[in-house]
């Protein structure tokens, strides 16, 4: 029988998350504005002005509180095990980073052109990028990859997006710069192999 590829990426990233804020909480609030701040969240002010540019980088691995990052955990660990086996690493990494990275300037220049200042912080830019480059692999493998289907994940990125926008303290913009990106970026790096050549994907959890 021939074995699955690990998720290494997905689960270094969960492990980096969960031990970024797990020292975090040991000497503050993460839920606190300003605690997460002075560590790295986003901040337009800081970022254009300041120039710390870093901070766009810095900030997908700050998460207001345990429920923000168990949401996001949930996510990546769904849509990474799938993505990943399909990608190979480095593509993986390239999508994710590259969505997280362009979600947080939109929302950086969009907030800035509304004269709103809000310090922001959570890796669900490139998240949503790793659901709108998965949904570009499903369709492009005729609208079913495994047991993924064009509709199941249409369906899914409406409904993440759907509960963003009818929710508070949500960056909706980072969420629609990451998914658009996400799918533009696999229409890049993705090369469908011949059929039967392409490892399973993994079932979410």
């Amino acid at each position: 029988m021939r074995r699955k590829p690990e998720a290494i990426c997905t689960a270094a990233l969960i492990a980096v998350n969960a031990a970024v804020f797990l020292v975090l909480s040991l000497f503050g609030d993460t839920e606190d504005p300003a605690f997460m701040l002075r560590h790295g969240a986003m901040y337009e002010e800081y970022v254009i002005r300041g120039r710390e540019y870093y901070r766009l980088f810095t900030c997908l691995f700050l998460h207001f509180g345990i429920e923000h990052l168990l949401n996001n955990m949930v996510l990546l660990g769904a849509l990474g095990w799938n993505l990943e086996a399909v990608t190979g690493k480095a593509r993986f990494l390239a999508i994710y980073f590259g969505s997280g990275l362009a979600g947080n300037l939109l929302s950086l220049f969009f907030n800035r052109a509304s004269g709103e200042n809000v310090v922001s912080a959570g890796a669900s830019g490139a998240i949503f990028g790793l659901m709108g480059a998965l949904l570009y692999v499903v369709i492009i493998n005729r609208g079913r990859l495994g047991r993924l289907t064009g509709r199941g994940m249409l369906f899914m990125a409406a409904l993440s997006l759907y509960f963003g926008f009818t929710s508070t303290g949500v960056d909706n913009l980072a969420h629609i710069g990451g998914i658009v990106t996400g799918f533009l970026l696999a229409a890049v790096l993705y090369r469908r192999r011949p059929s039967g050549t392409d490892p399973d994907p993994r079932q979410p959890y």
